[in-house]
């Protein structure tokens, strides 16, 4: 350290915020529009809209950008949300999974 200075190293691509970037707006869509899209198929919507979404992430006094919430309405249009999932489950299947077992007891 030199002067009082810490220096932090990183690997890899320099990281930006969606904010940072409004083109990196769409490729790092957070998590909770998708969560906020499938409470309202849960709800009964069947094709939720943008404004359903931004309602639901209001709910909770999360901020939404809703060109973001209009995006993934767009790409979701016309598709069945329980067939995305099933399609999805069986994808996952092909990783594997599973650990090794919990360590043994001392005796």
């Amino acid at each position: 350290r030199q002067g009082g200075l810490k220096r932090k190293l990183r690997f890899g691509p320099p990281r930006t915020r969606s904010h940072d970037v409004p083109t990196a707006k769409f490729a790092k869509m957070s998590l909770k529009y998708v969560a906020a899209y499938m409470m309202a198929v849960l709800a009964g919507k069947e094709s939720p809209s943008a404004a359903d979404i931004k309602k639901i992430l209001d709910s909770v006094e999360a901020e939404c950008d809703d060109e973001v919430a209009g995006k993934l309405v767009a790409e979701l249009e016309g598709k069945i949300v329980n067939e995305l999932v099933k399609d999805g489950k069986e994808k996952l299947k092909g990783f594997g999974g599973g650990g090794g077992g919990g360590g043994g007891g001392g005796g």
